[in-house]
């Protein structure tokens, strides 16, 4: 993941899992995850897998269990707004041959497009569910600067996001989701039991990682690196044995940051308890005074020793976290 490997050929990630296991003690059931766009699955003229052995067999083959596909949206509307190479069709296509061999499927779905009904956001997700996938990560359109959308936006070409419309369509998924069975294990995933992503949930969970290749980051529980994003000096490096990569240190407060960050996304909330063990009574303290106005609010409620959002507050969980943070102890 980290860009669109499916791009590659099959006999390219098949080296890439091969240097991985000579390389590395993999455990006896990884979860393989390969990150994928419709139209780098199916036949672009068709919408239809060409040849007898289709690429998902292939996929198979080489150790890939669960894919995670850009489907994005189900209309073309959408599709052409988003500047997605694929269409409506190649999308339920792809979805089609997939569930044939992978059980373990993601789709990403967005939702706040302009213009996106409540009545098309619940077509899109009884669309996917009506493939049986067992994974969906949602996320709501934002503008970033210096883009053709925000350009548009500024002449007026189309309707700016509408933070209303988003708030609407994600407590829409949330209760169409959970009425199927699905977890709502964090902010913008949601898994059947025995389905969330172990990667995410490493991150979320404050696991370490190793991330290999251009611009991946890595983690060892107290430094952060990430690798050079120029592909060039990347591989020059290697050849002279030298591992092109920034390191930060991260302080105990920056330690406390992340975990509230991440924690309160997810299905496990932010622990008291943890807190005091890891990072000190003084923490304990700031964040449960700075809490308090937000359980006033009905945003925060601590369950035990756990701090969780309320189902109100969930759509707000980065501006809470961020009130949360520390910002004045080393």
């Amino acid at each position: 993941g980290g860009g669109t490997p499916s791009i590659l050929k099959i006999n390219e990630i098949a080296e890439i899992l091969d240097a991985i296991h000579r390389n590395y003690t993999v455990s006896k059931d990884p979860e393989i995850t390969l990150e994928a766009n419709p139209d780098d699955l199916v036949d672009p003229q068709s919408g239809t897998q060409g040849g007898s052995r289709t690429l998902f067999q292939e996929y198979r083959t080489i150790g890939i269990n669960r894919l995670s596909i850009g489907i994005q949206s189900f209309f073309e509307r959408d599709l052409r707004f988003m500047h997605r190479a694929h269409s409506s069709e190649q999308a339920k296509a792809c979805l089609l041959g997939a569930k044939t061999y992978f059980e373990n499927l993601s789709v990403d779905l967005i939702y706040g497009v302009p213009g996106m009904s409540g009545a098309q956001w619940r077509q899109n997700i009884a669309t996917a569910l009506s493939f049986g996938i067992p994974h969906i990560s949602s996320y709501a359109l934002t503008v970033e600067p210096k883009t053709a959308l925000a350009h548009w936006i500024k002449e007026g070409t189309v309707p700016d996001v509408d933070d209303a419309r988003a708030q609407e369509h994600f407590y829409m998924l949330k209760d169409i989701l959970e009425d199927k069975g699905f977890v709502h294990y964090e902010i913008s995933n949601f898994g059947k039991p025995g389905f969330f992503s172990r990667n995410n949930t490493a991150y979320w969970q404050q696991r370490n990682y190793v991330g290999i290749g251009p611009s991946a980051h890595s983690y060892d529980g107290s430094n952060r690196m990430w690798n050079s994003k120029n592909n060039s000096k990347y591989i020059k490096a290697l050849k002279q044995d030298i591992l092109p990569l920034e390191m930060e240190n991260l302080s105990l407060t920056d330690r406390y940051n992340e975990y509230v960050m991440t924690g309160l996304r997810t299905l496990w909330g932010v622990s008291l308890d943890k807190i005091g063990a890891e990072f000190g009574f003084r923490y304990q303290e700031y964040l449960m005074a700075q809490a308090q106005k937000h359980i006033a609010q009905h945003l925060l409620f601590w369950d035990g020793d756990v701090l969780r959002t309320t189902r109100k507050g969930t759509f707000f969980v980065d501006g809470l976290a961020s009130d949360l943070f520390m910002l004045n102890l080393s």
